[in-house]
């Protein structure tokens, strides 16, 4: 087996196993939502009329980003242009899109999730809702691309979300937290008028998180012994 072959191997295990998550999680229900990565010029992404939930590594193609196919026995997803497409604008390295219950939810009512939250600023804040179009048409992928401009999540008008970023583990963390975040709202929504973040607030936000190194772990400085 060639270096190129095995790798071609690894991504289509891993979307594999970021479907099975995703499902686990209650973000995917049967065949409906894809999957993909990028390595180079290959993209490994999930078969059409695969279910999710128990995807193999078998039912994932490789495509190149033409949408060739070069590996694999299945079509690919209907979605396939989208991935691709966002691939082409914006260079990144993993695709999730799913028809999770509470973004599709949100996706049927709002026309932007507002910053509700800080932790929405790790996709951009506000995320947009792209128009509704029929899935799988250069209309929807082209609607989506735009909604996704400086943003590593939108949502789809009456369909579902989608989420990107540099690794296939950090997109399904973007799915999860969009999901997290449109539950959130609805839940605020049922109480009254949800209060948002403002710009000077989100920019507070991200000071903060600079300066504090916000979401790593640090060493605790070593504990002083008493003295008597």
């Amino acid at each position: 087996m060639t270096a190129s072959s095995s790798a071609l191997s690894q991504e289509r295990t891993a979307v594999a196993d970021a479907c099975r998550r995703l499902g686990a999680e209650g973000l995917l229900i049967g065949t409906a939502g894809n999957v993909s990565v990028r390595t180079a010029d290959r993209v490994a992404i999930t078969a059409t009329g695969a279910v999710l939930a128990d995807l193999t590594p078998d039912q994932v193609t490789v495509v190149d980003l033409d949408g060739k196919i070069v590996a694999g026995t299945y079509e690919p997803t209907s979605e396939l242009e989208l991935h691709l497409g966002v691939y082409r604008r914006y260079g990144t390295g993993a695709v999730v899109h799913t028809h999770a219950p509470n973004a599709t939810a949100v996706s049927c009512v709002l026309d932007e999730l507002p910053c509700i939250h800080y932790q929405l600023l790790a996709v951009g804040g506000t995320v947009r809702v792209a128009p509704y179009a029929t899935f799988g048409t250069p209309e929807l992928a082209e609607s989506v691309l735009t909604a996704l401009d400086g943003r590593s999540a939108a949502l789809m008008a009456n369909h579902g979300a989608v989420t990107h970023a540099i690794t296939l583990d950090q997109a399904v963390e973007h799915a999860l937290l969009l999901e997290w975040a449109c539950g959130v709202y609805q839940r605020a929504a049922s109480m009254g008028r949800p209060r948002f973040l403002d710009e000077q607030q989100q920019l507070a936000v991200i000071e903060a998180a600079i300066a504090r190194n916000y979401g790593t772990t640090h060493p605790a400085p070593p504990a002083q012994e008493e003295t008597r």
